[in-house]
Formats: C-alpha cells, structure tokens, sequence
C-alpha cells in the first residue's frame, strides 16, 4: 500500500533523550517529504513547545499539539482547535486541587500552574515554555482551554487516570503521555481524530498513514493509521497491542523505519 503520510510523537519518539533530533533523521524526513509524502509531527507539547523542533526538521506539513486539540500550519497558523469548556475545567482543576495534585494549564506559549514545586521547574526545563504561578486554577480559569495536565508520582497517577477516567467518561479525552503525567483534553481532542481531521483537509486516506509512537496518548493515531509502529523504548502496555516495532528514540528508530519500510 504507498504511503501518502507519516505522522510521529516527539518525546521519546522522534526525539532522542537530550530531546535532540538527529541530522540522520531530519535528512530521512525531507527526503519521504521529498517524494510527496507528508510530515505531521503530533505531541502532548504545546505549539510554541513543539516548534523548535517543527522548524528543526523543517518539512513538516502541518502539526498536531496538545494530543490532537489543536493544529497548526508550518508557520503557527492555526487550522482545527478542540477546546474544554470552562465550567468542565474547573471540574477537572478542583478534582486535582481536592487531591493534592500539582495541576496545571496552558496558553500556546506559556503554562500556569497551582502548586510552587519542582514539578515546574523540570516541566519548564523540559517544554521551553515560560511558566506562571496562579495558584488556584478555578479562579485563574476564564476561558476555554485546551488542557490541563497534572503530574505525581507514577502509581498515583495510574490511579488518578482510571478515577478520572470514570469520573470524566463521555465529557473529557484522559490519558498519559509520560508515567508521571495525567492529562486531559476536549472530549473529541485525541491524536487520532486530528489525523483524520488532516487527513479530509490535506487530502490523503488513513489507510496510507503511518504513525509512530511510544506512550498511551499515542494510541489512537496507532489505531487509526494504516500501520502503527511503536518504539522498543515504548511503555510496555502499548508494546503488547501488537502495532510494528521499531528501534528506540535513541537508535532513531522512525528514521530507520521509513528508510528500510517506506523509502525503499
């Protein structure tokens, strides 16, 4: 079946531990983009986030932010956008407060958070964004969002995910990108759907997608692409659905792939 799109998550995925793309890989991937084969970087990340390494690789077509709420043109133009309503946010900001969660929420270019720990600093180290202290997001919260993201240890997150889960079910996407991470978008605001959102407006069947991922906010655009491929380094839980394997982030293992799998 040719392939007419290659879409990928970028921590632990496309990007290497040092969360640097390698030349090998940026190489790959203007050559694919070189035979009309489109590039869709799609992450957890915000847009601002993403963009060093959108402009990094240089060929994307068009990428995908906060697990499918937004997407954004090469240029950060906004094309498709799922958002929380505020009265949900708040729900789901009392639910970590209520807890004792560290919680926080994001504009494209910067994050504002609850509690003033560690938590923020590595998460701004990480992100390259900007983040602001607001305390409680109940009362910060004033317009729709696209996420809230709260981070724990990763036992207590397992446990907050399937709480939240039943607690949100039907009103809200929940799911984790990192061990420690617990996030939660639009209902609708999923990898998958704005692939296929791409896929009616840049003119290409999910059938002729491939999609790389490691992570359980990866999955629905595994599930929804043609042929999803997982890294050796994926959680072991996204392993053993039984998608493609390929090397690990640190091995480029997407560059890989598309050389032995697409390209050839």
């Amino acid at each position: 079946m040719p392939v007419r799109a290659i879409a990928f998550d970028l921590d632990d995925t496309l990007l290497r531990s040092d969360l640097t793309v390698s030349d090998h890989t940026v190489e790959v991937l203007h050559n694919a983009a070189s035979r009309g084969i489109m590039i869709f970087p799609a992450s957890g990340r915000t847009r601002d986030s993403m963009y060093p390494t959108v402009a990094r690789i240089g060929c994307a077509s068009a990428f995908i932010s906060c697990n499918g709420a937004d997407v954004w043109t090469k240029d950060r133009q906004l094309l498709m956008q799922e958002l929380l309503p505020v009265d949900l946010a708040h729900e789901v900001a009392r639910f970590a407060q209520e807890r004792g969660v560290y919680c926080q929420t994001y504009s494209p270019d910067r994050f504002f958070y609850s509690i003033d720990n560690d938590y923020a600093v590595s998460y701004a180290q990480s992100s390259s964004l900007e983040g602001e202290f607001v305390g409680d997001l109940t009362a910060f919260i004033r317009k729709p969002v696209t996420k809230l993201l709260m981070m724990d240890e990763p036992e207590r997150i397992a446990a907050l995910l399937e709480e939240a889960r039943a607690l949100f079910a039907g009103r809200a996407s929940l799911t984790c990108s990192k061990p420690y991470f617990l996030e939660c978008n639009p209902l609708r605001a999923t990898k998958g759907n704005a692939l296929r959102w791409c896929a009616a407006h840049f003119g290409f069947g999910m059938h002729e997608l491939v999609a790389f991922g490691d992570s359980l906010n990866d999955v629905s655009m595994l599930e929804a692409a043609g042929t999803g491929v997982v890294m050796a380094n994926a959680r072991a839980d996204v392993k053993a659905m039984g998608f493609a394997v390929c090397g690990s982030n640190e091995e480029d293992g997407v560059a890989r792939y598309i050389e032995e799998m697409i390209l050839q």
